[in-house]
């Protein structure tokens, strides 16, 4: 019951087939019975004999038998309201005998009309059978079958069966032939689909030998088992096929069937092909178009398997690398389907994109010998690049006539060599050596372009009124011999090194064919198919990879022009286990312009430049310069960065550079100038101080204070000492030495001058109110208030370290500025070290104002005061100028080191040189008599006696500057020793 079920099913699926094959385009109707009641000559012989012929309902009915009512009483057994019945109400199978009985059953005399196509068969008898799918006629709309294909077609057939021959004359299974039965497929694949329903017949009749579907069984006759397939040449094709050999078990291998999907073993786990999957040959598309530079291009695709999964592998690994697709284009896969129109609006879209100089195209011949005719047309020869794919790849169909629009191509191929003996063997041939290729006298007829005797008429050799004198000879130059032959004779070669290994597994030593391979069992014979490993007739070592796959190894070929007006396809590189190696000096694109073009859609920016994309282009951009203190972001192309502070670009814009740093060194001239002035100070304040020690004793000295004097020469002395700090390299010591220093000996040098003035100032205002001598005017006095001034520079300093301590900085003013400084120079902070100073020359000056009016003998006062306005107007004069120079370190500084210097001198100038000119130059004048004032009798008036002895104090006291005033007799020495 099960095996029932069983044939019933797979009849079902004959009779299902066979409908979806025919109904396609309507072709068995169309070449049917026609308004003449004509028979379509389309037929088919089974295992008995017998022709089954495919006809409308309104013919011979009385012709009808019992059997052929099998696909209609399954249809009616499986679906009887199914829209199927409707089919077979109108068709049924006759079944006829072989031989001229079409003829006798019309006696009426009929028009002659061209049957086409015809199917016809290449037998090669043997123990075990391959079938073959051979694209042996092209494609073509305007009928099933279109003209003989020389190369793809019958030189691949012809291979099969050399390959058949050297197989069983070297005996390579011991006893055992193996066979063909080879059709056509006519490059489609609803036609090649319905061709490999005959592959599948031998398994069905043997499914279970009691059974005969023909009824032929009482005659002995039993249908070969087809063992594998060796097809079909096209991708699309060998999809349809593979779903159908899946079904019954039976290997197949291709020998042209690229497509990446193939490999999908889940589904098509019989399938399996000696050449490379399509996704190694995009790999090395991909690599030549990074080669050649381009980064912008157009790709044009067969609008099947073919094209599609390898657009779709292209698309993704193009954008892996950053190149763009300009355009995108579908190829109608049957060429005569599309009107010219088609192709040149394909070639106006690729001109939409002028820059997009280099095109891929995936595709198969016909379709792109229309696209080339369709640049010729257009007139844009020579403006693009073409990269092929194999499908197209150095066929003469392309370049015959399209000569210089496929110029320059380069054309990636699957690597194959010439199968050793297979062209003499074919230039051999003859029609009549040669009939068990029902084709090869079509082949013959395109190739000697004449009609060959008693041939029957097709569509292709009606017009040809030259006749064949059958002593034709095939030649080597009058013949493209296809350059990938070596796949299908692989292809024959891994079934017989399986059938080997099977056999020499199962059958042991026994010679011919045992039971356990009559027949063989696909699934066992696909284990030994994937093992086989040999070395071809190539030469080559060959075996399937994990997916049944062959190597991936390719040539590179180039369309070249060598000679004016002649081309020729030669090899430029190649591609092996995933690296492409390519001769750039063998490649000419153009015999005038050999260099490859560029295929760019924007140029690369300059240095320094950025880029601004153009929307909806990802290779497309503007170029903009970066900014005067910017530089390309190394990170972002599109955008510019700022330098950072202390650096500038380079000159290309491409990196920041640091500033030099800039400071006041000791070697520059500003700080020989600062140091040279201050040296001359110390000098003069040494001698000073010396001629002081010296003089210690005497009245002058003594009269001027000796201990505040010898404070306010130290101060001077650290005035100018705090050049020599500000003319080293700032670190952070460096900064709090300076900070410190500047702002204290301006202190000790004002609070001794404060104390000073305070001092006289409070005598004099003592002497009009009360003859009671004032408080802290001693020595020891003085110098515990000048003391106690300076500690407060000193606590200033100490809060000012605490709450901002100094350290070195970079500083910059301007973007072109790197100032090394001090952390107080950036900004008005450094005026605190100076402000308790300015406060006390604020207070000094004062001083010096209240006293301007002392008696012309106590003139000390009035120096006192001329130094403190001459450095009230240097001061003055150096604030503007301090922070005008913000941006010239070594100015700065330098003004600031003559500024404390120049007070410093001031000071040292105007206080003690009238004493060293006492001292020096009028030593008779060092006594103590020249201390008292001239007019003493003047004041005595004007203050009363009760006055006189505390003013006679202040006389002696009191440091005179004018050495030319007379000295007043009539004061006592009692009252000058008093004063002291």
């Amino acid at each position: 019951m099960k095996q029932l079920v069983l044939i019933i099913n797979v009849d079902f699926i004959l009779c299902l087939l066979s409908y979806l094959t025919h109904v396609d385009g309507r072709e068995l109707l169309h070449h049917g019975y026609g308004r003449n009641r004509q028979r379509y000559h389309y037929y088919n012989l089974d295992d008995c004999g017998h022709e089954i012929k495919f006809v409308e309902k309104h013919g011979n009915k009385s012709s009808r038998h019992a059997q052929n009512y099998r696909c209609q009483n399954m249809f009616s057994l499986k679906h009887k309201r199914h829209g199927f019945q409707q089919f077979h109400r109108n068709r049924y199978f006759v079944r006829h005998s072989t031989g001229p009985v079409a003829e006798e059953r019309n006696n009426t005399k009929l028009p002659h009309v061209i049957h086409w196509p015809v199917k016809r068969e290449a037998v090669v008898e043997g123990d075990l059978i391959l079938g073959g799918l051979m694209m042996v006629h092209s494609r073509e709309d305007s009928v099933t079958c279109g003209p003989i294909m020389p190369q793809g077609g019958i030189q691949a057939l012809e291979t099969m069966l050399y390959t058949l021959d050297k197989i069983n004359m070297d005996n390579l299974i011991p006893n055992v032939t193996i066979g063909a039965h080879i059709l056509d497929d006519c490059d489609k694949d609803t036609y090649g689909l319905e061709m490999a329903v005959d592959f599948i017949k031998g398994s069905i009749s043997n499914i279970d030998e009691a059974t005969d579907y023909n009824n032929c069984s009482s005659k002995g006759h039993k249908k070969k088992v087809i063992s594998g397939v060796v097809g079909a040449a096209s991708s699309v094709t060998s999809i349809q096929v593979a779903n159908l050999l899946r079904l019954f078990k039976i290997p197949q291998v291709s020998y042209f069937s690229t497509s990446p999907e193939l490999s999908n073993k889940q589904r098509f786990e019989y399938f399996s092909r000696t050449i490379p999957s399509d996704h190694y040959q995009v790999k090395a598309i991909v690599d030549i178009v990074r080669q050649l530079g381009w980064s912008y291009i157009s790709i044009i695709y067969e609008e099947s398997n073919y094209g599609i999964k390898a657009f779709e592998e292209l698309d993704d690994l193009l954008s892996k690398h950053g190149i763009c697709i300009a355009i995108k284009e579908k190829l109608v896969k049957d060429s005569g389907v599309a009107e010219k129109i088609a192709y040149d609006n394909i070639v106006i879209k690729l001109l939409t994109k002028p820059r997009a100089k280099g095109v891929i195209i995936f595709g198969s011949d016909q379709e792109v010998a229309e696209v080339m005719r369709a640049v010729r047309r257009q007139n844009v020869t020579g403006v693009f690049s073409w990269i092929g794919s194999d499908g197209w790849s150095a066929r003469n169909l392309v370049s015959d006539g399209n000569e210089a629009e496929v110029e320059g191509t380069l054309s990636v191929q699957p690597q194959a060599n010439s199968v050793i003996g297979f062209e003499e063997y074919f230039l051999n041939l003859t029609v009549e050596s040669n009939s068990r290729n029902p084709w090869f006298i079509e082949f013959w007829e395109d190739h000697f372009q004449c009609k060959y005797p008693n041939s029957p008429p097709t569509p292709f050799n009606k017009n040809y009124t030259k006749l064949c004198s059958t002593a034709e000879k095939l030649s080597k130059h009058a013949l493209d011999f296809e350059d990938q032959l070596q796949f299908v004779s692989d292809a024959v070669m891994a079934f017989g090194y399986a059938f080997k290994n099977m056999h020499q597994e199962l059958c042991g030593s026994k010679p011919g064919l045992c039971d356990e391979m009559n027949p063989t069992k696909g699934a066992d014979l696909l284990k030994y198919l994937r093992k086989a490993d040999f070395i071809g007739l190539s030469g080559d070592r060959f075996n399937f990879d994990i997916n049944g796959d062959g190597p991936a190894r390719y040539n590179i070929i180039h369309f070249k022009q060598y000679e004016p007006d002649k081309y020729k396809w030669i090899k430029v590189g190649e591609y092996y286990q995933g690296e492409l190696r390519l001769n750039m000096e063998d490649i000419q694109f153009g015999i005038k312009n050999p260099s490859a073009p560029e295929s760019v859609c924007s140029r690369p920016c300059e240095r320094g430049q950025a880029k601004k994309y153009v929307e909806g282009e990802g290779c497309c951009w503007h170029c903009f310069n970066c900014s005067q203190y910017q530089i390309s972001n190394p990170a972002d192309e599109t955008h510019c960065i700022n330098c950072p502070r202390g650096t500038i670009p380079d000159i290309y814009h491409e990196n920041c550079q640091h500033i030099p740093e800039d400071y006041l060194k000791p070697e520059s001239p500003y700080a020989i100038g600062a140091m040279s002035f201050s040296s001359l100070g110390i000098v003069m304040t040494f001698f000073v101080v010396g001629v002081f020690l010296k003089n210690n004793d005497t009245p002058i000295v003594r009269a001027s204070g000796r201990e505040l004097s010898y404070v306010l020469l130290s101060g001077i002395l650290l005035c100018y000492g705090v050049t020599y700090a500000l003319v080293f390299k700032p670190n952070d010591i460096v900064c709090g030495v300076q900070r410190f220093w500047s702002g204290f000996s301006f202190t000790v040098v004002y609070a001794a001058l404060l104390t000073k003035t305070n001092r006289i100032a409070r005598i004099f205002n003592a002497s009009t109110k009360s003859a009671k001598r004032p408080s802290f005017i001693s020595p020891h006095s003085q110098l515990v208030i000048c003391g106690i001034l300076i500690s407060f520079q000193i606590l200033i300093n100490a809060v000012w370290m605490v709450v901002s301590p100094a350290h070195a900085m970079h500083h910059y003013p301007t973007r072109e500025d790197n100032l090394l400084v001090c952390n107080s120079y950036t900004d008005a902070s450094y005026m605190v070290a100076f402000f308790y100073p300015i406060f006390l020359i604020i207070v000094c000056t004062v001083y010096a104002v209240l006293t301007r009016k002392t008696p012309e003998a106590f003139n000390e006062s009035k120096y006192i005061g001329f130094t403190m306005y001459t450095t009230c107007v240097i001061w003055l004069a150096f604030i503007p100028l301090y922070f005008g120079t913000g941006n010239n370190v070594q100015l700065r500084i330098a003004s600031m080191s003559v500024t404390i210097s120049l007070s410093a001198t001031v000071t040292l100038v105007c206080l003690f040189s009238p004493k060293l000119y006492i001292i020096l130059i009028r030593p008779e004048r060092n006594i103590r008599q020249s201390m008292m004032p001239i007019r003493y009798s003047t004041i005595n008036k004007t203050t009363g006696s009760a006055q006189s002895s505390v003013m006679a104090a202040v006389i002696v006291t009191a440091a005179t500057c004018n050495e030319n005033e007379k000295v007043i007799k009539n004061v006592s020495n009692e009252n000058i020793t008093a004063a002291y």
